[in-house]
């Protein structure tokens, strides 16, 4: 490191994918510092982030070649099967199965997964827990509650201003402090996008009859509704409606908002109780028009802010992570200058197909599954039906879903930097 240089890498933003990226890149024997608005014991607050995750396999493997396993076991539900339905009524998929179904089965794909599920299911509040731990443990300097109020950038060095007046020097900085991201509009990347004028309304409940490890997606009149496994038989569900519709299923009373949880639940995991609140996050696309500037790269929400349908936006920032941290790794033992546009463009090469076109996806995706127009319905029926029938489909779309697809960082092969 440079004697004009505090750190390798300043990251800003300590989410999942900035923390994820400073202990890949402290592994690899960098100097990253991260800095965050919020402190991390108030991440930790069971009311900070009421929402759930689901891994992709691959993705689980980074954090296990990073030492986070152990961490993480307590609280990580394998995703066995996913079945995905489309109902023309709340609860359409309890008792039978219709023609207009897909049902995936980690077991088809255990030969070429290495007996992964089909994912992960983490609550946030223990991913965020485990990361701050292991940053702890790892002496990443961590500066937080704090925040970035600007930065500049020189042919050599990029220089962030702190709200309470230090300067930090490093040959990059990393913009991952989500959608607003200071860094990306001092570097002057504009964005693209769209506010899909949705909610999605979140709660975590307790199924009294299981749930085997089956992840359940119901495409319903209203929208998308998910019951995704977590660990002890309760569920986390995630729905999408209106903005309107959210705001009164957010503020009403218990016995109303369980009544209207019920009924798309369906009757076949029982009678469902409702723990904890409920929170609701409204829902847009936005993509950075670029993933890199001199001297700066974007990570996570900053670079592309997807719908969670598929629930691919935090793969996608893990993907990322997984991708910059070997790109600068490998520079740096090569003895380039890691913050160089040349260095950099091998990231946003690397990432901006995949995160476009599985964005533009996510975008198709919703529009065709929130929508009952019945041509649609029938359209994506017959779709959904065939690629149910067609194994080498079915298959592929797992891998896809597993993260496992292309080519892979070596961290999402579970290999170290």
């Amino acid at each position: 490191m440079s004697e004009a240089h505090d750190f390798d890498v300043i990251i800003a933003g300590a989410g999942i994918a900035g923390a994820t990226l400073a202990l890949s890149l402290k592994q690899a024997g960098l100097s990253p510092v991260l800095i965050d608005p919020v402190a991390f014991d108030a991440q930790l607050a069971p009311t900070f982030d009421g929402r759930a995750s689901a891994i992709a396999f691959a993705a689980y493997r980074q954090w296990r070649a990073l030492g986070l396993e152990p961490a993480f076991a307590p609280h990580v539900q394998r995703i066995e099967q996913i079945l995905v339905t489309d109902g023309r009524a709340p609860g359409a998929a309890p008792g039978t199965v219709l023609p207009s179904y897909l049902r995936f089965d980690a077991a088809e794909i255990a030969d070429r997964s290495d007996g992964e599920p089909l994912g992960y299911m983490l609550e946030n509040r223990h991913i965020r827990a485990g990361l701050a731990q292991a940053v702890q443990d790892a002496g990443i300097e961590v500066l937080a509650p704090q925040r970035v109020e600007r930065a500049e950038f020189t042919s050599r060095s990029a220089l962030v201003t702190l709200a309470d007046g230090r300067t930090l020097r490093a040959p990059l900085v990393v913009g991952a402090e989500g959608r607003g991201s200071v860094i990306r509009q001092a570097a002057g990347i504009g964005v693209v996008g769209w506010d899909y004028r949705q909610v999605g309304v979140v709660a975590t409940v307790m199924l009294p009859r299981g749930h085997g490890g089956v992840a359940y997606e119901y495409f319903l009149p209203s929208g998308p509704f998910a019951i995704l496994p977590l660990t002890g038989d309760r569920a986390s569900l995630v729905w999408t409606e209106s903005e309107a519709r959210g705001a009164a299923l957010k503020t009403a009373r218990p016995e109303v908002f369980h009544a209207h949880l019920q009924r798309r639940i369906g009757e076949h995991l029982g009678e469902a109780v409702v723990e904890g609140p409920v929170f609701t996050y409204p829902l847009s696309l936005q993509l950075a028009e670029r993933f890199t500037a001199p001297r700066v790269a974007l990570l996570g929400d900053a670079a592309h802010g997807v719908h969670p349908i598929a629930g691919q936006g935090l793969n996608l920032g893990l993907k990322g992570s997984a991708a910059l941290a070997e790109v600068l790794a490998d520079a740096a033992r090569n003895g380039e200058d890691f913050g160089s546009e040349a260095v950099l463009e091998r990231y946003a090469a690397w990432r901006r197909f995949d995160t476009a076109t599985l964005s533009v996806g996510m975008d198709v995706f919703v529009r065709l599954f929130s929508n009952d127009n019945p041509l649609v319905r029938a359209a994506r029926g017959v779709g959904m039906a065939a690629v149910n029938r067609i194994g080498p489909a079915r298959r592929f779309f797992m891998q896809q879903a597993g993260g496992a697809v292309g080519d892979l960082p070596r961290l999402l092969k579970g290999e170290a930097l």
